[in-house]
């Protein structure tokens, strides 16, 4: 008997034993998660905090000290149960930051080792989210698809396919035959006659979207290109007429001077008539071709632009001349397209206009990826005819034979954002909704990976830093 007593009572307290070891084990587990999940609050408060810093004190990446981090915050500052240690870096192009990454790590006093981290990056929102944002009206025509978010700070006419938020600054707005009705008539701020469109996606009347403060600063843009690292060209020279910028695909970039042009004679809705426009390259010459400063990205050139290419990294291009009243412009007669797998992004912003040319070359579409800003013109095509009378005087407005051919063209493919501060355009319709010049087909959409990740100086729709990539280690 006394033997059976001591091997019962040794495996019963073998059993006793395990069952309070692992009663404590899991104790210390529920409160080392609990502590954990305390860290993980005071963790995103020090988040919170930074974000709530950046607000008064933009751009500044060492929390007011002035020197490197970490840097240590009790939490709460009364009567304090842990800490947040912030560790932040920033991204920057040319000396400007465009983005801020803060890494915090938190703690409490009651089990420092339960710590957790949480990491996010800051950044302002900037046009990369929309796929369209004009300060003017705008009919996308039935024969179109968009994704992505659209606004437009007057009247929309949408009968395009789409698939995002449509949004107008205007409750109501005056639709005439420029925008296809007949007779002129009051309608909503986002109007449709197609079964193509989703009226459940219209917004209006939307806050507006202020122009003036997405302009950018050209002066700053210049300077940056002239004296940290970018890429800067003045004026090309009596009787000269700009540049041809060709993006290599291989972070290098081929300037050419353009020589001679055809003259000839187009239609735009602010000229009329006009036989000014000279977009046709008839000679150009080779000037340089240069490695593009991964540091400063940035091309100033200060002429008329060219622009075509492969583009594998991220950069931006200005065209403009801030010392004559004659305001440039840039021209695009060819496919401007990312290299796959490249991380590539592109900014392009005129002074005046963003042209889509006359001639387009191949099979006669363009893909088009980018953000593309018209800062105090339009962008779009002019119309163009290959014969017909206007007067008096009657002239002639037709094309030059050799370019009959261009007066309608392929596909337009748009994978990025376009920013026109006057009314854009890339087709021409007659009464009927026919296409007589211009593209006839085609689609456009935002580039999500450029909305984290923008191009450099691309323009904030906002001051307001926003959380994107947020996530705990």
């Amino acid at each position: 008997m006394l033997v059976l007593v001591l091997v019962f009572g040794g495996v019963f307290l073998v059993m006793i034993s395990s069952f309070i070891g692992y009663v404590v084990t899991q104790s210390q587990v529920v409160n080392f998660r609990y502590e954990q999940n305390r860290a993980s609050e005071i963790a995103e408060a020090g988040l919170n905090y930074y974000r709530w810093y950046l607000a008064h004190y933009p751009d500044d990446v060492t929390d007011g000290t002035g020197v490197s981090g970490p840097y240590v915050h009790t939490y709460p500052e009364v009567d304090p149960i842990g800490e947040f240690s912030l560790a932040i870096a920033s991204s920057s192009y040319c000396g400007s930051i465009s983005s801020i990454e803060v890494t915090a790590t938190g703690y409490t006093y009651a089990n420092p080792d339960a710590k957790s981290t949480i990491s996010a990056r800051y950044s302002r929102p900037t046009v990369a989210e929309y796929s369209f944002i004009t300060n003017a009206g705008v009919w996308y025509g039935s024969g179109g698809s968009v994704v992505g978010p659209l606004h437009s700070n007057q009247g929309i006419r949408m009968d395009s396919a789409h698939n995002s938020f449509i949004g107008s600054g205007q409750a109501s707005w005056t639709c005439d035959s420029s925008y296809g009705c007949s007779p002129t008539k009051t309608v909503d701020g986002v109007y449709t006659t197609s079964g193509n469109a989703t009226p459940g996606l219209f917004s209006f009347p939307v806050g507006p979207i202020d122009f003036a403060g997405l302009t950018l600063d050209l002066n700053d843009m210049k300077n940056k290109a002239q004296n940290n690292g970018g890429i800067y060209y003045g004026p090309s020279g009596s009787g000269k007429y700009g540049y041809r910028v060709i993006f290599n695909g291989n972070g290098t970039v081929t300037i050419r001077k353009v020589n001679s042009v055809t003259t000839y004679w187009s239609y735009s809705s602010s000229e009329g008539w006009h036989n000014t426009e000279r977009n046709v390259i008839s000679s150009d010459s080779f000037v340089a071709t240069k490695t593009i400063d991964a540091s400063c990205p940035l091309l100033y050139i200060e002429d008329k632009v060219w622009l075509e290419g492969a583009v594998s990294q991220k950069v931006a291009l200005a065209a403009a001349n801030l010392s004559s009243a004659a305001q440039t412009n840039i021209v695009i007669n060819n496919d401007v397209t990312y290299v796959g797998g490249t991380n590539a992004g592109l900014l392009a912003i005129a002074e005046d206009d963003i042209d889509l040319g006359l001639v387009i070359p191949g099979d006669e579409s363009i893909d088009l990826d980018g953000i593309y800003i018209a800062q105090n013109g339009r962008y779009g095509r002019n119309a163009y005819v290959t014969d017909g009378w206007v007067g008096p005087p009657w002239v002639n407005v037709g094309l030059p034979n050799s370019l009959d051919q261009y007066v309608m063209v392929g596909d337009l493919n748009e994978f990025g954002t376009i920013v026109s501060n006057n009314r854009a355009g890339t087709s021409w319709v007659n009464g009927s909704g026919a296409v007589t010049s211009g593209f006839t087909g085609g689609g456009s959409s935002f580039d999500r990976d450029q909305i984290d990740n923008p191009p450099p100086l691309t323009p904030n729709t906002s001051d307001v830093y926003d959380f994107s990539d947020w996530k705990q280690d």
